[in-house]
């Protein structure tokens, strides 16, 4: 390697800039991927960062931890994003007062088949018992699902994994399923990824249509409160 550029990796690794600079670089050539795929679905930036991220640390040998010391800015703005979306929430508020009911139902009817059919098919395979309350929020935003892992005696970074592999999946699948289910209401849809994909799907409702991003911030945040309710109830049973 030449010796200048091995001077400024040595630099940039030790340094946390470097991370958090790699992580931004990352995610901005998926979006241009996305954009020269015509904005197909299946060419998600996350899923495009998360390989090019994955590929550098295990080239150069870099821990997570390593990793995460400099790229942890882009987790604490996780926060603020999330208190944002309470501005599409309050412009479409009587939208929203008016599904009400509605939502409730199907919160209801996605949190459950979520943690159910995901514990069902992990026993059937024969996970084990901190794999399987590992697995169970793989639905809900990763701090929350973490949280429920790490409370019921499961393996957080086995949870994170799953979440992460959860909410990509939904935003790639979630249109072209929608689609060829002739579900036109963009509450209903919107609704339906944020329960079922947390924030990557909400992302990705949001490039689709702000009212259906607006419901899947909505699905999002209450798949969160619902799930830390159910997964316990049911690990208990």
């Amino acid at each position: 390697m030449n010796p200048q550029l091995d001077a400024l990796w040595v630099y940039l690794q030790a340094n946390p800039l470097g991370w958090l600079t790699a992580t931004l670089i990352a995610y901005w050539l998926g979006v241009k991927a996305q954009r020269a795929a015509g904005g197909r679905p299946y060419v998600n930036p996350v899923a495009v960062a998360v390989v090019l991220l994955v590929a550098l640390l295990v080239a150069t040998g870099t821990p997570y931890q390593t990793y995460f010391a400099g790229a942890q800015f882009v987790h604490f703005l996780l926060g603020p994003a999330t208190v944002a979306l309470a501005v599409p929430l309050f412009q479409n508020w009587p939208q929203v007062r008016r599904s009400v009911v509605p939502m409730l139902a199907a919160l209801l009817a996605g949190a459950v088949t979520a943690v159910v059919s995901a514990l069902g098919i992990a026993w059937a395979l024969g996970a084990s018992a901190p794999s399987l309350v590992s697995i169970a929020p793989k639905s809900v935003t990763m701090p929350v699902a973490m949280g429920i892992a790490e409370k019921l005696g499961g393996i957080p970074s086995l949870t994170a994994v799953m979440v992460l592999l959860t909410g990509i999946t939904g935003a790639v699948i979630a249109t072209p399923l929608l689609n060829a289910l002739g579900l036109k209401d963009w509450r209903a849809r919107g609704f339906a990824v944020g329960v079922a994909s947390h924030g990557i799907g909400t992302a990705r409702a949001f490039q689709v249509n702000d009212l259906a991003g607006t419901f899947a911030g909505i699905g999002m945040a209450l798949n969160a409160l619902a799930t830390a309710i159910i997964v316990p109830l049911l690990w208990q049973w």
